[in-house]
């Protein structure tokens, strides 16, 4: 996506272009859609219809262009035209033609209703891919431009709208969707939902199979099917409400109402999904209680960043991303402490610059303003920069704050500003340098080698890092490790010294990633690695072993081989 107007201008006096987008969703206001649907998990085929409220903001607009996708098949398309006053309103059906556009969606010129919907982006799992093996399943993922295969939309960040949907399903169903009000009736197995704030259409979300809840909180519960449930509440607990609370004393009100979980099966194309009301996460984190709690606190920090203020633009994710990672950090600081934070900070870092050298420092998905030509699925440029080098950025403009608690302030007054709307960088900065008008006068946007166009437009790593020394007491002994496996030849009495059983995951992990770093290694330093530890992390969670198990496959340490059959076994199944 492009601003076609001049920097410094708010998206208000701006217009933009979407190249990820077939709509010409700038000639029209969508004030609401409607979605009844009715799921056949028989022939895995959604039927029904859909309304949308259009208001043309354009004089002269003779065509609706829409996103769709060649999975979605049109039945017919009407138009309900408001008559004079007195006078009947008119139903005419319309013309229509589908379009190519690119391999992830077409366009559909003109207006609704009467549509099947065949697998594309929605996920019909067999019951012997779900969690419990008992029935079927069926979810839909639609960040970032995939709802077009799911219902005809505006399919841009840029355009929000409140929506409510008519589900009716077979017997023994439990239909849940990212929404803030829901009602059942049992007697017509019929779901009515509403979400009664607007949206982005890659915030609409649908699942759908044998779904229990336990209530955790005033205003959230855990749903999963019957066999993960228990595990699901015992390892978040009243957590939720707690890290709730800490946002909400951070960043002011949680807007959203309802804050619940559902568990996906491993099919779960990503970790997790920040669906407003109903944040959907796979199952196979439940093994991590550290992975599980950063996880979940980062999509409690999107519903301000992200979802209350969103990107405008793909090519400017981090946006939501980049102040999502940073309100979780900050979250986390004021929840765990600031130690715990660094530890997982310095985690995601090495990560980061470990992409780096794969990718070189003049790689253009290396900018935090990445530029994509027509036909790039903005899906394929999510990336770690998106992520960390986004929170540098703002840790770096908090920094210029000198202190923590104003910067605070600054994120509370964003979000009261641009709350429900959708935003560019520029308008972040804009009101950044407005409310610290002694930073503007000092011109700390044309700091050498610290400007903020650098910061969005340059390629390579951050241009500076937060300091991360508190996170000293649980990275150095990790650091220390390392060395001595590095030394030749390892001393055994001084690495026995060293438990890792008393470690929290983020210490493991961090130092099987470093141990990767420094691959290939020699096969007999592989063969005391299996010895001290194969056995040992053969007991701790999936993201302890995929990494011993990436470190056997770098080496080609045949031993421990049969390992990786196991792990693929048990934590992969198609979708």
């Amino acid at each position: 996506l492009r601003k076609s107007c001049e920097g410094g201008q708010g998206l208000g006096q701006c217009r933009l272009v979407d190249i990820a987008s077939a709509s010409n969703f700038h000639c029209f206001k969508l004030r609401h859609f409607h979605l009844d649907l009715r799921l056949n998990f028989a022939v895995k085929e959604i039927t029904g219809w859909q309304v949308l409220e259009l208001v043309a903001i354009q004089p002269g607009v003779q065509t609706l262009v829409l996103d769709t996708h060649p999975s979605l098949l049109i039945q017919s398309i009407d138009c309900k035209v408001p008559g004079t006053t007195g006078a009947q309103d008119i139903s005419p059906s319309l013309v229509y033609r589908v379009d190519p556009f690119t391999d992830y969606g077409s366009s559909l010129n003109i207006s609704l209703p009467a549509y099947v919907i065949r697998p594309h982006r929605i996920w019909w799992l067999d019951a012997e891919l779900t969690c419990g093996q008992t029935r079927p399943l069926v979810f839909t993922q639609g960040h970032s431009v995939c709802n077009r295969s799911f219902f005809p939309c505006f399919d841009t960040p840029a355009v929000k709208s409140t929506y409510t949907a008519t589900v009716r399903v077979p017997e023994g169903v439990t239909v849940l969707m990212s929404a803030s009000r829901s009602a059942y009736s049992k007697q017509d197995r019929v779901f009515q939902f509403s979400m009664e704030y607007p949206v982005p259409a890659y915030l609409v979300a649908l699942v759908a199979g044998d779904l229990q809840h336990v209530d955790i909180g005033p205003r959230s519960r855990v749903w999963a099917e019957p066999c993960v449930l228990t595990c699901a509440v015992s390892k978040l607990g009243g957590s939720v409400e707690r890290w709730l609370n800490v946002a909400e004393d951070l960043f002011g009100p949680y807007v959203w109402g309802r804050y619940d979980i559902v568990f996906l099966p491993p099919s779960f194309p990503i970790v997790a999904m920040e669906n407003p009301c109903l944040t959907f996460i796979i199952s196979s984190i439940l093994e991590s209680r550290e992975f599980l709690l950063i996880d979940v606190i980062h999509e409690i920090a999107h519903g301000w960043f992200g979802n209350a203020v969103t990107n405008a633009t793909w090519e400017e994710m981090w946006l939501s991303e980049g102040l999502a990672t940073y309100a979780q950090r900050r979250i986390t600081t004021e929840a765990y402490g600031e130690a715990f934070t660094c530890l997982e900070t310095v985690f995601r870092l090495d990560a980061l610059h470990r992409q780096m050298r794969l990718l070189g420092d003049n790689n253009p998905v290396s900018k935090l303003q990445v530029k994509f030509e027509p036909g790039i699925n903005p899906s394929s440029l999510m990336n770690l920069f998106t992520y960390e080098k986004g929170f540098c950025f703002v840790s770096y403009l908090s920094q210029l704050c000198g202190n923590v608690k104003r910067f605070d302030s600054f994120l509370r007054a964003y979000i009261e500003q641009f709350k429900f709307s959708s935003v560019v960088a520029q308008d972040l900065l804009d009101f950044f340098l407005c409310f610290f008008p002694e930073l503007k006068e000092s011109c700390v946007a044309q700091r050498e080698g610290l400007e903020f166009e650098r910061w969005l437009n340059a390629c390579g790593p951050p241009l500076c890092e937060p300091d991360l020394s508190a996170g000293g007491v649980l990275t150095g002994p990790v650091q220390s490790l390392c060395d001595l496996w590095a030394s030749e030849p390892p001393d055994p009495e001084a690495i026995a010294n060293f438990n890792l059983s008393s470690w929290s995951t983020f210490q493991t992990v961090l130092f099987l990633d470093r141990l990767l770093d420094r691959s290939p290694l020699s096969h007999e330093v592989m063969g005391q690695l299996s010895r001290c530890y194969s056995a040992q992390l053969d007991e701790m969670n999936a993201e302890v072993r995929i990494r011993w198990l990436q470190i056997v496959v770098r080496n080609s340490f045949y031993p421990d081989l049969p390992r990786i059959r196991g792990f693929l076994h048990k934590h992969v199944s198609g979708d």
